[in-house]
């Protein structure tokens, strides 16, 4: 701050007698032009003359950078006309909020000028820092100018205020006329000279504002805190500069959070530096910053679990086999850091689980968990039973936990676990066991992520085993024979003494599951009027009746065809003939033929295993396919085709319709289009039948 001497201009006199004594009162506004409110409602209140000089006209007499002040103009300074023998009091009234406005002033201004007379800092509008500005200057007190008495506290302090030295009654005044919750003068000892407290600080303590004057900092706060306050004070009266701190005090209400403003005073108080120690309640903002803390680790902490899951997905698609998979996914959530521990179970028998995989490192929790033999259902075995995440947060303060897997968690450090069932559709493939060091690591966006990494990884299992399937140079056939069951077919088979046969079964666009049958020894009414009423079916429709045979259309509420794809299984055929069925399975070389078996278990209770056979299949080369279906055309059937194709039959628009083809061949349109079906049948049955033949149509 550069220091010089103030040189000021007068606006206005006052109204009243323009002649010099020793009863004048200057008003410092803080805006050009005309008198303010504040000196027109002095001149209203009191005899005392009041004057109104401009502080924007302010100059320092110094240059900038000069640490001496200019040399005053002549030895009788004056403050607007006003000399100091005349002046009665000094009012210094502020438009804007600025403390250095305050600084300034005092520091320039003679010392005459304020030495032998009060002082007043108005401003428009109060605030914490401006009275704690006002403290620490030459100001004998401070009146924000929007209370409603602000008139009367300025003529009270002029009329009362000869003594420069401000007692202890009159920091405490100033410091509550913006007292934020609780304010104090506290000594260079940490000694409470003065103490104030709003209305709602004071029902928060047992010890009252009056009973605290006279103790100390170490009286009121545990010696760790008071340690640190008494240093802040230190570094305030060292610096000469106000310092901020935020502290913990214990009130009746438990623990509360205080910011602290200390402003160091100037003058000794009983021989003694002192302090204004403002400090106000922000246990609330405390609590939203923390809270707003915890949502952007979160937040980042999510990023960080969903950059995981996309890399291990990106792992996915490439993975081979489902060990690779599995492995994967342990080792990644690991090395993440978010997790100390990871491992997979599956299900081996009605209530066993046998360990796949894992990484991490929380060998003792680990082991325990193998060797501990608990009376109640734990979160691994309840995530594969529901299907739905298990997630335990605070993991030493759960009641579940047996103790000695207790005693574990705190070995190893474990705070929170969570149990992922690794999911496709209705087939449960195991469990992802997951440990973190974090007390609250699984919140609920991040189970959902985890939510999505299991049903990711159960879909990446599946489509493994379907692609070794299909890719597979030799698949194993395995036989059930099935005694007995409550399904469409077997119902049927019994009531006419028919055969039904599965001639194909999957799933649609919508999701819904269809199968073709074909029933041998019924005919096509009787055997839809069966199906319509029967429960397992939702909707069904005649495809083919006629020989003593027919093929129907079923979208069923339930089907096991679906269950066995997702173990990596394709049902090959199904046949139902006097209540018994045979089931032709075909599964992978390395598949698990008891996880078969127990899968078609759930479609069909009474199942066995007659069975197993290991299968080449042929490898057929592009060329010979296609030497086989033109084997099969007759000639015309393969010129309609050529006729429609080049013709722009299938294009959409398309090029020709059936009538140019017709026209082409010299035939009629029906003729054509039943050479041009019975061609599309011989070449799309060469894709989905095994003998190139379509469904209704004898060998």
């Amino acid at each position: 701050m550069k220091k010089g001497r103030v040189r000021v201009r007068q606006l206005e006199m006052t109204q009243k007698e323009n002649g010099s004594g020793a009863d004048t009162v200057v008003v410092v506004t803080a805006d050009s032009g005309t008198d303010r409110s504040l000196c027109e409602q002095l001149r209203e209140a009191t005899d005392l003359t009041v004057r109104a000089v401009e502080a924007a006209a302010v100059e320092m007499a110094a240059e900038e950078g000069s640490d001496h002040p200019e040399p005053a103009a002549d030895t009788d300074a004056t403050l607007g006309g006003v000399a100091p023998r005349e002046l009665t009091a000094l009012v210094l009234e502020l438009e804007h909020s600025r403390p250095d406005t305050i600084e300034q002033f005092f520091e320039s201004i003679d010392t005459e000028f304020v030495e032998d007379v009060p002082t007043v800092v108005a401003p428009w509008e109060g605030s914490e820092e401006l009275a704690a500005t006002a403290v620490r200057t030459a100001a004998d007190d401070y009146v924000p100018i929007q209370r409603d008495d602000a008139v009367d506290r300025i003529l009270e302090s002029i009329e009362s205020g000869t003594d420069r030295a401000p007692s202890n009654a009159e920091y405490h005044r100033i410091i509550a006329d913006e007292l934020p919750d609780e304010a104090f003068v506290i000594d260079e000892d940490g000694v409470y000279l003065e103490a104030k407290m709003s209305p709602d600080s004071v029902s928060l303590y047992t010890v009252s504002a009056e009973e605290l004057v006279g103790s100390r900092l170490t009286d009121a706060f545990p010696a760790e805190v008071a340690d640190r306050l008494q240093r802040c004070i230190g570094r305030a009266i060292e610096t000469d500069e106000v310092q901020t701190i935020e502290y913990s005090g214990s009130t009746v209400e438990g623990s509360r959070r205080f910011e602290g403003r200390v402003v160091p005073i100037d003058e000794r108080i009983d021989g003694k530096r002192a302090v204004v120690w403002l400090a106000r309640d922000i246990t609330e903002r405390a609590r939203r910053e923390q809270q707003l803390r915890s949502q952007r680790a979160e937040l980042e902490t999510l990023n960080r679990i969903n950059a995981v899951v996309r890399q291990v997905i990106e792992t996915l698609v490439e993975a081979s086999t489902r060990k690779t998979i599995e492995r994967a996914v342990c080792e990644q959530l690991v090395d993440s850091e978010l997790y100390c521990c990871s491992w997979i179970v599956e299900r081996t028998g009605e209530d066993d689980f046998t360990y796949r995989i894992g990484a991490g490192e929380a060998d003792t929790y680990l082991e325990r968990v193998r060797e501990i033999d608990v009376d109640r259902e734990r979160p691994v075995e309840r995530a594969a039973r529901t299907g739905e995440v298990q997630a335990t947060n605070h993991v030493l303060e759960s009641n579940d936990l047996p103790e000695p897997l207790a005693e574990a968690a705190h070995e190893d450090e474990i705070r929170a676990g969570i149990s992922v069932p690794i999911v496709y559709e209705d087939v449960t493939y195991g469990v992802l066991s997951v440990l973190a060091g974090r007390e609250d690591a699984f919140s609920d966006s991040e189970q959902a992520g985890f939510e999505l990494l299991g049903e990711t990884m159960g879909f990446a299992i599946m489509a493994v085993r379907n692609r070794q399937l299909l890719f597979s140079d030799s698949v194993v056939e395995l036989e059930f024979q099935i005694d007995g069951g409550d399904s469409f077919s077997f119902d049927l088979s019994n009531e006419y003494d028919c055969t039904t046969s599965l001639e194909w079964a999957g799933t649609g666009t919508d999701g819904r599951t269809y199968q073709f049958v074909t029933v041998e020894g019924l005919d096509g009414e009787t055997a839809l009027a069966e199906a319509k009423r029967h429960d397992s079916i939702e909707e069904c429709r005649l495809i083919y009746s006629g020989n003593g045979s027919c093929t129907l259309e079923f979208r069923l509420t339930e089907s096991g065809v679906r269950t066995l794809a997702n173990h990596g299984a394709t049902i090959r055929d199904v046949t139902v003939t006097d209540g018994v069925g045979t089931c032709l399975v075909e599964v992978p070389r390395n598949a698990d033929v008891r996880e078969i078996a127990e899968a078609l278990s759930i479609v069909y209770e009474n199942t066995e295993l007659v069975a197993r056979r290991e299968i080449d299949r042929p490898v057929r080369t592009a060329a010979e396919r296609r030497d086989r279906i033109l084997d099969e055309l007759t000639q015309r059937q393969l010129t309609t085709l050529r006729l429609a194709y080049y013709g722009g039959f299938f294009d959409w628009p398309r090029e020709s319709t059936g009538e140019d083809i017709a026209e082409m061949m010299e035939v009629s349109p029906p003729t054509m289009h039943q050479h041009l079906r019975k061609a599309l049948k011989t070449v799309l049955g060469e894709f989905f039948e095994e003998r190139g033949r379509s469904p209704g149509e004898s060998e």
